[in-house]
């Protein structure tokens, strides 16, 4: 029987929802949009102020808003983002979601002991295990997983546990 110990904290979370933000196509081309668009305007009225007005000096000043704004803009739309995430729960909620889990490998199904009490998921329930970067998600559906950091790895050997894992979803699943 495998297990594993770990901390589950609220940077893992914002980092596994920004992690789906990075692959959402139709988000990313918002992002960029925002980017290019309001700037474009931006410069557009700037060149009305000099063209028609002849305002050197306030078309300047919108030139360099825009500018300014579409490079800013991506890091305050992710700032945004990460506020709404971490709104969306209570702190009750949050209290018996982060903390300490211990996931242990069981014939019929992967136990999770956590902050919220223990669950049961059945091999066939589960979907994937993913590697990324410093962590390791085991998918619960398609917009779920657990999610393991490795560096608040308190036992167990992770790299053992997620291979036993994908053979039991692959066996079992």
């Amino acid at each position: 029987m495998f297990q594993i110990e770990y901390k589950f904290r609220e940077e893992d979370l914002l980092h596994f929802n920004e992690q789906r933000i990075k692959t959402d196509q139709i988000l990313q081309q918002s992002i960029r949009r925002n980017s290019l668009f309001v700037p474009g305007v931006m410069l557009i009225i700037g060149l009305f102020y000099y063209i028609y007005y002849a305002d050197m000096l306030t078309a300047a000043y919108v030139a360099i808003l825009a500018v300014i704004w579409s490079f800013v803009s991506p890091y305050v739309m992710k700032l945004d983002m990460r506020r709404q995430i971490l709104e969306k729960y209570t702190e009750v909620e949050k209290k018996s979601m982060f903390g300490s889990y211990k996931l242990s490998i069981e014939p019929d199904y992967l136990l999770e002991k956590s902050p919220s009490g223990k669950h049961q998921m059945p091999w066939y329930d589960l979907v994937r295990v993913e590697y990324v970067e410093k962590y390791v998600h085991i998918y619960i559906d398609l917009n779920t997983a657990l999610i393991i950091p490795v560096e608040t790895m308190i036992s167990g050997d992770l790299e053992k546990f997620s291979e036993q894992v994908e053979d039991m979803i692959d066996r079992l699943g």
